[in-house]
């Protein structure tokens, strides 16, 4: 079925209630999924192709089904799922010992506002980043592709080996994670060793989640990921651990904290800056984009023909919501701080954090979306205008209201915090609904009901994070939070925020540190310059490398490796198959089921151990079968992802043979 002219859709289902619950049911999965993969490494998937996928199969079982109400579905289930990426400052709040949990109704109602307000500020950069410019949305121009594919009679096939391939590479993952929670097999190996007069660590978690993230976001970003790796726990960690070390016994603490304290603040300053680069490069490209906006806006009020998908929600409903959107900000704002010692000036702060709110936040849509259009939703490095953000709101309120001490810079560091969480709720959308508005218009649906989608799939995502993150902060806490055990989640992205914020506040952050970071994030920009202009395909996304640099070498040094899997599989798809797109489409879900099996095993795990108190309930061996589980743990590991990349092989091309006898 081919996307209806505009006199055929009043017979076209779109924005229909089984479409609404359908998406609201793969919510449920796709959130927790990434609430648990962001606190544990960091990064969120995209769920807009696996989401398409389960749609269209569950829709076939309907009559009246259409190409449009399939990309419904997946645009409530994409916003859900990608307003989860709040957990990259919000969980700041516990670690800075602010918050003991997260009360369900405030953290509700910061998803929520910021959410919506990230979908309104998107409707006008619609036509300025999606239909007037050449950028090339990779996930959306792919997403519209599934969707077309399986809208015909031939597609009903493609949807069944869809399902299959994510249902297997879900059971692999948990399947995988179950035997490390029973402690049989290992679920991480690293070694701690001296490097010239420091030390320095290599190792990775055995994670098939982390193969599933490598092979999504590529082979470019990945080596950028090794050089940062290399550049840390090659260059800089064995020379800041030099002389700290004890002489004697197990350095392992040592080399921890010296990372934890002074290479990855090095990091965030190569992000900071790779991350204000690519501002300064894309804010030319989105100022034309809304003048050319507004020439169309104008066009159009005079009188023109409007088709059918080119009719957003009306501007003035975009200006009420934005401005009605003050009111509840203010409110809870009010309630985060009217008892503490910030409360005689409180007025003032809260009316400078709305200017801020409403101002940054419209810079952040755009650059959020802009980026997403160039390199796609997975590969947006959205942590690190989260950075920016946080560290704007921290100089702005220092500035304004001065420096502090005790119980008021403690409330300045939280309420920095809280603010800086709106805007990212705005972020987060941002950086994933223009994508499906690109979709959308690829396919011809409304942009209006596209919209009201993404407004209902922020409702969902609002209600179904709290929840979560409150199951990972009592079942396992975050790394730094007061009384946060030896399996706590990272949440690096949160940590590291909360320790910028305090670090602004409390005068004790390193600039030297960050000076360092920057200084490489020049460097590594400079060299990713060159390459860009000398060669065709070689790149060195600055972002990527400063990732590397400050994640741990736990959760990062997998990525590369499922970058050169996925790498390894697409060119074999181009080499020796009829039809390598639904080829490399299925190794695409079969990576997305790698992440959603091992994530959803860890929101079990979560609440199995919310349930008896027990950090490691399921353990049937004890410490002594350690060595072992580990060389178990990586045989295990090593068949399990062959196994299924080849049975992933096997299914894509089956009945190949046949259609070519047939042709």
């Amino acid at each position: 079925m081919s996307a209806a002219s505009p006199a055929d859709r009043s017979v076209v289902r779109e924005l229909t209630i089984r479409g609404v619950v359908i998406g609201g049911l793969i919510t449920l999965v796709f959130t927790a999924a990434n609430v648990y993969l962001g606190l544990k490494v960091g990064l969120t998937f995209a769920t807009s192709i696996p989401a398409a996928v389960i749609s269209m199969t569950v829709l076939r079982y309907f009559a009246d089904h259409s190409v449009v109400e399939n990309n419904i579905v997946q645009t409530i289930a994409s916003a859900a799922g990608t307003l989860s990426a709040i957990i990259f400052v919000l969980p700041g709040l516990v670690i800075v010992g602010w918050w003991q949990g997260f009360p369900y109704w405030t953290t509700m109602a910061v998803c929520l506002v910021g959410g919506v307000l990230g979908v309104a500020y998107s409707i006008p950069l619609r036509r300025a980043l999606v239909t007037g410019s050449d950028l090339p949305y990779p996930e959306g121009v792919a997403g519209a592709e599934v969707l077309r594919v399986g809208d015909t009679t031939e597609g009903a096939d493609e949807n069944r080996r869809g399902m299959r391939v994510i249902i297997v590479g879900s059971l692999a993952a948990a399947g995988f994670s179950l035997l490390a929670a029973l402690k049989v097999a290992a679920g991480s190996l690293q070694k701690v060793f001296h490097l010239g007069g420091g030390g320095t660590m290599v190792g990775s978690s055995l994670s098939l989640a982390l193969i599933g993230v490598g092979h999504l976001v590529g082979l470019g970003v990945g080596v950028a990921m090794v050089v940062g790796l290399l550049i840390s726990f090659g260059v800089l960690l064995p020379i800041k651990s030099s002389g700290h070390l004890p002489s004697h016994g197990d350095i392992t603490d040592a080399v921890s904290g010296v990372f934890a304290t002074d290479v990855r603040f090095i990091g965030a300053g190569a992000i900071g800056v790779a991350a204000i680069w690519t501002l300064l490069k894309i804010i030319g490209p989105i100022i034309r984009g809304i003048k050319d906006s507004i020439l169309s806006s104008r066009t159009r009020q005079g009188g023109g023909e409007v088709d059918v998908t080119e009719r957003d929600m009306p501007i003035t409903v975009v200006v009420a919501i934005v401005l009605l959107s003050l009111i509840p900000i203010a409110l809870l704002l009010w309630g985060f701080a009217h008892d503490t010692a910030l409360h005689g000036s409180l007025v003032g702060i809260i009316a400078l954090s709305l200017i801020f709110v409403l101002v940054i936040g419209l810079v952040v849509a755009a650059v959020c979306g802009y980026m997403a259009g160039l390199i796609g939703s997975s590969n947006s490095p959205i942590s690190g205008v989260g950075i920016l953000v946080v560290l704007a709101a921290a100089l702005l309120l220092k500035a304004v209201h001065g420096g502090g001490s005790g119980a008021q810079t403690e409330a300045m560091v939280a309420f920095t915090l809280f603010t800086a969480s709106i805007v990212f709720g705005v972020a987060t959308i941002s950086n994933d609904n223009l994508q499906d508005l690109k979709t959308g218009q690829l396919v011809g649906s409304t942009p209006w009901k596209q919209q009201v989608a993404l407004v209902i799939g922020v409702v969902f995502g609002s209600l179904v994070i709290p929840p979560i993150m409150d199951l990972m902060n009592n079942s396992f806490g975050f790394l730094g939070a007061p009384g946060a055990g030896k399996n706590a989640l990272a949440a690096p992205q949160a940590s590291l925020i909360s320790s910028l914020a305090k670090g602004v506040f409390g005068g004790s952050l390193d600039w030297g540190l960050i000076g360092l970071g920057a200084a490489i994030g020049v460097v590594v920009i400079i060299v990713d310059e060159i390459l860009g202009k000398t060669t065709r395909k070689l790149r060195l996304p600055p972002l990527a490398v400063g990732m590397g640099m400050y994640l741990p070498i736990s959760l990062t040094l997998m990525i590369p490796i499922g970058a050169v899997i996925g790498t390894l599989y697409d060119g074999w798809a181009d080499r020796s198959t009829t039809n390598p797109q639904r080829v490399k489409r299925l190794g695409v879900l079969v990576a997305t089921g790698f992440i959603v099996g091992e994530s959803l095993f860890g929101v079990l795990l979560a609440g199995i151990v919310a349930a008896t108190g027990k950090e490691s309930p399921l353990a049937v061996v004890g410490d002594g079968f350690l060595h072992t589980s580990e060389w178990l743990g990586a045989l295990i590991f090593v068949v399990l992802i062959g196994g299924v990349y080849q049975w992933t092989r096997k299914i894509s091309t089956a009945g190949d043979d046949v259609a070519e006898v047939t042709n």
